[in-house]
């Protein structure tokens, strides 16, 4: 039971670290490791006119000690600010941030387009990538050729860090609030810093998986209008049904968490559980375009090689098709008509999160302004979907395959 609480909103135990390569287009070889470490690379930033600015004033200099969120240093006095930034070539950066919403300072991967500057006079549309549980903000490019397929994106790609088990979330700590307000620090202080430092614009997607998946309908449905496309792929999208709330509570026990300090106790705080719920959110969602996925037997299907092992964190897949379809009856009350994919087989598992993130491109690029391409037609019926994947296994470093060494700057 513990493990299957586990997987719903953590994720499968092991997959989405142990992974050796995509279980589709098997004709794609993993990219292969250099056999000599590469040296970092000499232009510390796409920007080069931008020197970083150092932070001022006495916080800067304060040594703080380690975060009660996780495993990261404690925030920094003062408001949230980008201190220190950690380039990969000259698209990737990674962002350090300190949040005094989380009281961490917490790592943010960031994908510049063509073209892209500080200085420019225009502004980007921005697309969020969130990870799964049990899992950090390099999922997606270590996972994936995220790097690769989004090369030509005239957009900015946010994937930032959301804890092994924060749920996207404002902890209710037994009333106290308080840290982790992972919520705020997505919604209000990274979005701000992106906005004001990074040229990011208004015109805002957002698509997740399992955990993340969760978190992306819920940010969109808890702030109407922040995002015109939500991306869900395997994940819980009604949290109050019978036997939910008990699943959520065992998997953030399996994480050593105190089990009520998310949203409290289901009946007591049934106020702070409907907040959080997307289903029960369902009318704010007018006007997004939605994209919702997920298996609905557990078993392997066609993108698991074969032999794959049978694991209950797969049981993940019918209870996230379960609540899927609630979600979706309410949506539809609303007059909501969103896209769904219900396939039969297949597992809790990256090959199928890279599939549907594929099927949902086209209407990710018309909610960012940048394709008008026909959009997937919506398929609740039982059977597999087929297509080729176009992604490839990153390195083990966590790297995009064929990424520079980074190169650090404090701020």
């Amino acid at each position: 039971m513990i493990a299957l609480s586990a997987s719903l909103l953590l994720g499968p135990p092991g997959t989405a670290h142990a992974e050796t390569a995509p279980a589709v287009a098997p004709a794609v070889a993993p990219a292969a490791a250099p056999a000599v470490k590469p040296r970092p690379s000499s232009k510390p930033s796409p920007d080069p006119s931008a020197s970083p600015r150092s932070s001022t004033g006495p916080a800067s200099a304060v040594k703080a000690g380690r975060s009660p969120a996780g495993p990261w240093p404690a925030a920094l006095r003062g408001g949230a600010r980008v201190v220190k930034e950690r380039w990969f070539g000259l698209r990737m950066v990674d962002l350090t941030i300190s949040s005094p919403a989380v009281n961490a300072r917490l790592p943010v991967r960031v994908m510049v387009p063509s073209g892209w500057s500080k200085q420019a006079r225009r502004t980007w549309p921005v697309l969020y990538l969130l990870h799964g549980g049990a899992d950090d903000y390099t999922s997606w490019t270590r996972m994936t050729d995220i790097e690769e397929i989004t090369e030509d994106l005239d957009a900015i790609v946010v994937m930032p860090e959301a804890g092994r088990a924060g749920n996207y979330s404002d902890w209710h700590n037994g009333g106290r609030g308080g840290p982790p307000g992972w919520e705020t620090f997505h919604t209000k202080e990274l979005r701000r810093l992106l906005e004001s430092g990074y040229r990011a614009g208004t015109r805002r997607a957002v698509a997740g998986l399992s955990m993340g998946a969760y978190g992306a309908m819920k940010y969109a449905a808890r702030h109407p209008g922040m995002f015109r496309f939500v991306g869900a792929y395997s994940g819980v999208m009604s949290t109050r049904l019978p036997g939910v709330p008990d699943l959520i509570m065992n998997a953030q026990a399996a994480e050593g968490k105190d089990p009520k300090a998310l949203w409290g106790d289901p009946v007591r705080n049934r106020s702070v559980w409907k907040a959080n719920d997307p289903a029960h959110l369902a009318r704010n969602l007018r006007g997004t375009g939605i994209y919702i996925s997920s298996g609905t037997t557990s078993l392997p299907g066609e993108l698991d090689a074969p032999g794959t092992p049978w694991s209950p964190a797969h049981l993940s897949e019918p209870v996230s098709a379960y609540t899927t379809k609630d979600l979706v009856a309410r949506l539809r009350r609303h007059g909501i008509r969103p896209v769904v994919h219900l396939y039969r087989d297949g597992t809790h598992s990256w090959p199928y999160w890279r599939r549907e993130f594929t099927r949902s491109y086209p209407m990710i690029l018309t909610a960012l302004g940048l394709s008008r391409d026909e959009q997937p037609s919506s398929d609740e019926s039982s059977g597999e979907s087929s297509g080729e994947d176009p992604f490839a296994r990153a390195d083990a470093r966590g790297l995009p395959a064929g990424s520079k060494e980074p190169v650090e700057r404090s701020r």
